[in-house]
This record gives C-alpha cells, structure tokens and sequence, in this order.
C-alpha cells in the first residue's frame, strides 16, 4: 500500500530535482540590468524552452508546498503547533512568490517581450531578481522552522541543530544581496550561494524524514500482544 506520508515527507527532494533539471532547462538568463537587446533574444528566441522550463518549475513549487505540509504535519504530532504553524506560513509564502516570479518570467516569454515595450520588458525582468532577494526571509523562516522545531521535538541531533542556525543566517543574508553587479547582487555569487544552502537544507531534512516510520506505522511495531 501506497505510504502517502512518507511520500510527502520525501516531496523536498523531489522539489530540488526538479528544481534542478528546470533551471538547465531554463537557460542562462541575461544578468540584471542587461540591455532590452539581450532580453528580447533570450525570451523571443527561447520562448519554448522556457515554457518547458516553467511547467518544470511549477511542479517543483507544488512539491515544496507538499513538503512544508509534511514538515508541519510532524511538528504538530510531536506537540508543537506553534513551530507547524510557522513552516505552513513559511512554505506558503515562499511558494506565492516563486510561483509570481516564474509567472513574470513566462510573461515575457509568451508574449511581453514581443510587444516592442523595451522598458517594460527590462522592468519586469529586473522585478524576478528582486523577487528571488525578498524570497530568502520566508525561506529563512522555513529552514527555522524545522530546525528549531524539530530540535525541541528531539527529532534531530543537537549537530543537525546547529548546521540548521548557520543555514538560517546563510539563507537570510540573501535577502541583503541589494547591489547593482558583483558578488553582493541579486544574481551574483553570494545570492546562488543562499539558494544551494537552502535546497541542501530541504534536501537533507526531506531524506531525514522520508526515511523515518509514518505515525500510521509506528503504533504497529510499538503494541504489545495481549497476554
């Protein structure tokens, strides 16, 4: 039988493959600030391996939220509402604005970057690299979510706490990569750094848990015959 819990448990990794094979999809989006040249070549002449890519990315997104379902699921059970709540709310949000993000991009692709609006064009491809910079406070949220809760459950080690903190900080100071080029920009360095951080993160604790017994499981294993 089908172990649904586990299943969605397991969703984080999921998301980060597919995030994954749709960012190679995707392509190399011009930098932030590129000329309306550069954007229309890329949006116009890849329009269909974008629209692939979006398909991709939405199924990923819909996979984080199933994850974050999951990750509150078993903070509830452990007696720690509060914590699940907070992964709930996190999760969601970060979802709403990949999906608004990816929604922008595939604007452009579909039809925005045809009309001949250059500055339009150059504004809203600039609008996703914000985006992804006001993404990181829900995604800290998330990663502390689950490390602070699932610490005080006793679910994970006191090792696996600590790495969580420094992914909470490393994930955040994301959202400070306000610069208009180099390693501090929303696309530079630093800001692809936060991101391996936090799919690393999720993938990790979405193995961690996948891998532990559903609650619908455990009271099998744990019940003593009758005498």
């Amino acid at each position: 039988m089908l172990d649904w819990e586990r299943n969605w448990r397991g969703a984080g990794v999921v998301f980060v493959v597919l995030t994954i094979v749709a960012f190679f999809v995707y392509g190399d989006q011009p930098k932030l600030g590129a000329s309306p040249g550069e954007l229309l070549s890329f949006f116009h002449g890849d329009r269909t391996r974008i629209l692939i890519a979006t398909v991709i990315f939405c199924f990923a997104f819909l996979e984080l939220l199933w994850f974050g379902a999951a990750l509150s699921s078993v903070l509830r059970d452990a007696g720690l509402a509060g914590w699940g709540a907070a992964a709930t709310a996190s999760s969601a949000a970060l979802g709403a604005i990949l999906f608004l993000r990816m929604a922008v991009r595939a604007g452009l692709a579909l039809s925005i970057a045809d009309l001949g609006h250059l500055q339009v064009t150059s504004g809203l491809a600039d609008f996703a690299f914000a985006l992804t910079v006001i993404s990181c406070f829900p995604a800290a949220m998330f990663v502390m979510s689950g490390a602070f809760g699932l610490s005080r459950a006793g679910i994970i080690s006191n090792r696996f706490f600590w790495v969580g903190v420094a992914a909470v900080v490393l994930v955040l100071l994301g959202g400070t990569t306000w610069a208009s080029d180099g390693f501090w920009a929303p696309d530079g360095a630093y800001a692809l750094i936060s991101q391996i951080v936090l799919f690393a993160w999720i993938a990790v604790l979405s193995g961690f848990l996948a891998m532990r017994p559903s609650t619908a499981q455990a009271p099998e294993r744990t019940a003593v015959p009758a005498a």
